[in-house]
């Protein structure tokens, strides 16, 4: 039951990163620094029932409390970084290379794993599934008019998420419910990022709802389940469930704005789901 249960939990904060996008276009008018400090201090808040209100689970070692912040805060950082210097398409592309990344760097990062052939190839196929949903098939020549900054961000993201996610198997082992300090304390350098470069806003009463939405979902509970994901089962494995995101992403757009489910979409989903299900399953 261990892996299916991680399985669950990690296909849970899938579904909750699918809506982003949604909420994203949403809240596309609110600065992204503010966007992502008032949503990780809400999702903060998802630690306390969890921890049964006990603040002593937030008691955690420097270095441990490091990576929280180097993924949560560091994470989205450089990737609004990307999406302000490139094409928002392509640098949503270039940020989706993280699941490959998980699956290739495991054996880096966690000793005593091994990639085989049947990861490295699912997760080929899981990357050009993704690069389909994303691009809709159309071709990427216009990478080279843009600056290269925001695709070097993009990948330093992608970088950053994949290897926090499989360091945090590395570091002294803490509870779930500690990811709240992660939040509480890279929503705060978030706020400080908005204040000293970004321009202030004022939020009206659906502007919060849609940020209490998101910092409860996939900035919020997204997180918790990843990490109970991880704690139970192969980073390799979740690291190749991680490309439904982009699709479900793409689907859920596509909803948002009333547009028809096309050929290339369909052809993501089946490359997608068949590289998950060929990575996933025992040999």
């Amino acid at each position: 039951m261990g892996p299916a249960r991680a399985n669950f939990f990690a296909l849970g904060a899938i579904t909750l990163w699918v809506s982003l996008a949604a909420l994203g276009v949403t809240l596309q008018h609110v600065p992204p620094f503010l966007l992502t400090g008032i949503a990780l201090l809400i999702g903060s808040l998802v630690a306390l029932p969890l921890s049964r209100f006990n603040w002593r689970v937030w008691r955690l070692p420097w270095p441990t409390l490091a990576l929280g912040v180097y993924g949560l805060f560091g994470y989205h950082f450089l990737l609004f970084m990307a999406l302000r210097d490139a094409p928002p398409v392509q640098a949503n592309l270039v940020n989706y290379l993280w699941p490959l990344g998980m699956v290739a760097m495991a054996p880096l990062f966690l000793p005593g794993t091994k990639i085989t052939r049947k990861h490295l190839v699912a997760a080929v196929v899981g990357f050009a599934g993704a690069a389909l949903a994303i691009t809709g098939g159309q071709g990427l020549d216009k990478l080279a008019d843009t600056p290269s900054w925001g695709y070097l961000w993009a990948l330093a993201a992608a970088f950053v998420w994949a290897s926090y996610s499989l360091m945090t198997q590395r570091v002294t082992a803490f509870p779930t419910s500690a990811l709240g300090l992660f939040g509480l304390v890279s929503g705060l350098l978030a706020l400080l990022c908005h204040f000293g470069l970004e321009p202030a806003t004022t939020l009206s009463s659906r502007d919060w709802l849609y940020l209490i939405a998101t910092g409860l979902g996939p900035l919020g509970a997204a997180f918790y389940l990843w990490d109970a994901a991880l704690k139970r089962g192969d980073a390799r494995h979740i690291g190749l469930l991680s490309f439904l995101t982009p699709l479900g992403s793409t689907w859920v757009l596509l909803l948002v704005r009333g547009e028809a489910l096309s050929l290339s979409t369909l052809g993501a989903a089946l490359l997608i789901v068949g590289a998950a299900w060929v990575g996933t399953r025992k040999d």
